[in-house]
């Protein structure tokens, strides 16, 4: 797949409106398709019709949370290979282990930084260059 054929497709799942429009801006400041979710049943629809490049999920979510919203996607087939990042406002050891237990790239905690939300993006997504929009 050339990856370069057309934007980065970013997917945001966070039930704060705050926080999906937060990573919203930045991300597409930078030039990123951002595709946003309000909750894990949300999300899922979405991904199969959008096929995101990386995943940035809330842990704390009313329906599906983000440790079963990322373990359905990484016992797909079809997306386990996508990566998913856990964010939370919790910067725990416990939380840190079951994001890993059920598949997670990487944690971030809130709030993040747009430098975060870069540097993860250049970790998992390779051959992406991100270059920010000079106002």
């Amino acid at each position: 797949m050339d990856t370069h054929s057309s934007a980065l497709k970013v997917m945001v799942i966070d039930d704060s409106k705050t926080i999906r429009r937060t990573a919203e801006t930045l991300l597409k400041n930078v030039g990123c398709e951002v595709i946003t979710a309000i909750d894990g049943f949300d999300a899922l629809a979405k991904i199969v019709d959008h096929h995101p490049h990386i995943i940035f999920v809330d842990i704390m979510m009313p329906r599906l949370d983000g440790y079963q919203t990322c373990a359905l996607i990484k016992n797909n087939r079809a997306f386990k290979m996508t990566p998913v990042i856990m964010l939370s406002s919790k910067d725990g050891l416990f939380d840190k282990a079951k994001g890993r237990i059920v598949g997670s790239d990487q944690f971030l905690t809130k709030p993040f930084s747009r430098d975060e939300l870069l540097n993860a993006i250049k970790a998992h997504v390779p051959g992406f260059d991100i270059v920010p929009n000079v106002q």
